[in-house]
């Protein structure tokens, strides 16, 4: 059995706490609620008897005309058959005949002694007046006992407890099983979290787990899980990219350094040609660096934005025309389709960065003989940019992974890049309010579409 720790000794606390408040609660407000029912109902009970023992005696009265030759059995009747003792007074409350012990003691008088007795009916007794014409000639007093209350509260007493007693057992049983549910799922994230953090980068909360768990513990879950995933790949992108910019770095480093070390020997004469070669070599290095300044600006959303109406139609012809002569090398056909103007608020120099880098990519990675089409056009209110070519295309399953910072397909190892040319672009995209999408057929080519909020 899966301990509950403190978490779930807490919550268990606390479902306990509410549940045998609620009981008590409830409880309580029964047993006040069936004492006040109780009450009310022995109150109609007595009025109503009273009613029924005044209108007796006024009959009697009336037959009788007056309580010295009246008959009196039927008024105690109306006792009896309530189980009430009795008293009949006159007019100046002087006890006439009393019931002194039920149905047996309806034909006694008292004087004295009768009153004595009509005096200690309790508070259970209820006096009523007989009128005759309007007239009082005399009272009716009936004395209830409080058995029947007594045992009704008894009875309700027991069933409550019994009903308070079942509430909480399953209160306790339901707050058990919600703990259990509650706690699980918390504990199995703790102990994948623990395993992750001490280096176990396979641990994952198990997909049972997560399915299992209520709400959004099982999102959560979920969430852990693709964290997990992302990491394992910043991780994966980023030792990626240290092979990566050693390779890079170490064959133009190579060249500098042999040929300073012949410059300084005096093995070869100082050439224009052969400093050329050094300076390439120097600009292949700078590059290296500047992609790597791109990475830590983006990674630590330092990217500025210099927001201005510019033309997005006009942006994309100034970029296809300044890398037409390295796409013109690599044996691409370059078209551009631009409506003329497409406004859009937007900084032109990332703009330019954005498009430079997506036709940067495509002479990379594109065979001699493809084609490359730059398209802008507006609709919706939107600016539309698309960038398609017919290159080789790319794989289903690495697609969409292309804008991930440091990743690099299976097809580019022997492909010079950093991996952060399509992240960045998707970043600069996005700081504009902006979306981009790539679709692509492996072996026929791949579309980049770019939407920015137009302007009126």
């Amino acid at each position: 059995m899966t301990p509950l720790g403190s978490l779930g000794r807490r919550l268990l606390l606390a479902f306990v706490l509410v549940a045998l408040s609620s009981v008590l609660v409830l409880g309580g407000a029964a047993l006040i609620g069936v004492d006040r029912g109780v009450q009310v109902a022995q109150q109609d009970d007595r009025e109503r008897i009273a009613a029924t023992a005044v209108s007796v005696a006024a009959e009697v009265y009336r037959q009788a005309d007056g309580w010295e030759s009246a008959d009196l059995s039927r008024v105690f009747a109306v006792g009896d058959a309530a189980s009430a003792r009795l008293a009949v007074l006159d007019a100046n409350g002087a006890t006439l005949q009393a019931d002194t012990g039920g149905a047996g003691g309806a034909g006694e008088s008292g004087g004295s002694g009768g009153a004595g007795q009509g005096a200690g009916m309790g508070q259970n007794a209820v006096t009523t007046p007989v009128l005759v014409d309007g007239v009082k000639v005399g009272a009716v007093r009936l004395s209830f006992g409080g058995t029947a209350g007594t045992r009704a509260l008894a009875v309700a007493w027991n069933w409550i407890a019994v009903a308070a007693g079942v509430a909480l057992i399953g209160a306790l049983a339901v707050s058990w099983l919600v703990t259990r549910r509650l706690v699980r799922p918390i504990r199995a994230m703790t102990d994948a979290a623990r395993s992750f953090t001490a280096g176990d980068r396979e641990c994952r909360v198990a997909s049972g787990t997560a399915s299992r768990a209520p709400g959004e513990l099982g999102e959560l879950a979920v969430a852990f899980n693709g964290m997990a995933d992302s990491v394992v790949r910043s991780e994966q992108g980023r030792r990626t990219l240290t092979a990566d910019v050693a390779h890079e770095l170490r064959t133009p480093l190579a060249a500098l350094q042999a040929g300073l070390e012949e410059l300084r020997d005096g093995l070869v004469p100082a050439t224009a040609e052969g400093i050329a070669g050094l300076h390439d070599q120097s600009l292949r290095l700078g590059r290296i660096v500047a992609d790597l300044a791109e990475l830590s600006a983006v990674e630590t959303s330092e990217l500025s934005l210099q927001l201005a109406s510019v033309d997005l139609a006009g942006i994309a012809r100034d970029e296809a025309a300044h890398h037409e002569p390295r796409l013109r090398a690599a044996d691409l056909r370059v078209t551009v389709e631009a409506d003329d103007p497409v406004s859009v608020r937007a900084d032109a120099d990332r703009l330019h960065q954005a498009i430079g880098n997506l036709l940067a990519n495509a002479a990379r990675y594109c065979r001699p003989g493809d084609s490359v089409t730059l398209s802008v056009w507006a609709a919706g209110g939107e600016a539309i940019l698309r960038v398609a070519d017919s290159g080789p295309g790319i794989a289903a399953d690495e697609l969409p992974h292309i804008f991930d910072r440091l990743w690099r397909g299976r097809g580019a190892q022997q492909i010079a890049g950093s991996g952060i040319g399509l992240a960045l672009v998707r970043e600069i995209i996005s700081r504009h309010g902006g979306t981009i999408v790539a679709t692509s057929v492996l072996g026929e080519g791949t579309t980049v579409t770019i939407r920015l909020p137009g302007l009126p």
